[in-house]
């Protein structure tokens, strides 16, 4: 594991603050779209490539759900990213990402290092992204094998409402007796289905 630089948490205001300036530095959009893994929709277009979109609409954020995201990585001593992957309806399309992985990742005209604060800014590109309405699209998306590697590193929706609810990420084993208290408050014989 690389050696970590000393570092002090931003507010998640002085962060925003930082990433709008950069986007409006390289002409996009500064009001965001926040989106999590359950948002991506990867697929293959009619050549067989690799095309990126997103939905908002079949699974969407809860308010603030970018706060608790920040809040959350910032236990961690792990690099946090804005990511950019484009722009939709006037709007940048964004991530938050965390993850040793990214400290590899040097500074260039792509990522934006603050290490004072363990923070990168990826502005990306001047993409459009497409916003999926379809449900079937979005049932069918790839999940496993990506093509962009840095967004296997994106907070989950099911980890925000985990949050949100219970005060932080449930373990595998409180999904389970989940499951099976759920299972037990159904009508006889729905818990097989």
């Amino acid at each position: 594991m690389p050696t970590l630089p000393q570092f002090v948490r931003p507010t998640f205001e002085q962060a925003l603050t930082e990433w709008k300036t950069l986007l409006s530095e390289r002409g996009f959009f500064t009001e965001l779209t926040w989106i999590f893994d359950e948002n991506l929709i990867f697929e293959k277009d009619e050549r067989g490539q690799n095309h990126l979109s997103f939905q908002s609409q079949l699974t969407p954020p809860p308010a603030d759900s970018e706060r608790v995201a920040f809040n959350y990585f910032c236990d961690f001593e792990a690099r946090i990213v804005f990511y950019r992957l484009g722009s939709a309806r006037g709007k940048s399309v964004c991530l938050m990402l965390c993850d040793t992985w990214f400290e590899a990742k040097q500074p260039d005209s792509d990522f934006v290092r603050r290490d004072d604060w363990l923070i990168s800014f990826h502005a990306g590109d001047a993409t459009e992204l497409e916003e999926v309405v379809d449900q079937n699209r979005w049932q069918q998306r790839m999940i496993r094998n990506r093509p962009l590697h840095d967004l296997d590193f994106s907070m989950t929706l099911r980890a925000v409402h985990e949050i949100l609810a219970h005060g932080r990420v449930l373990t595998p084993y409180e999904h389970f007796a989940l499951r099976l208290l759920h299972g037990w408050s159904q009508p006889p014989g729905q818990f097989a289905k």
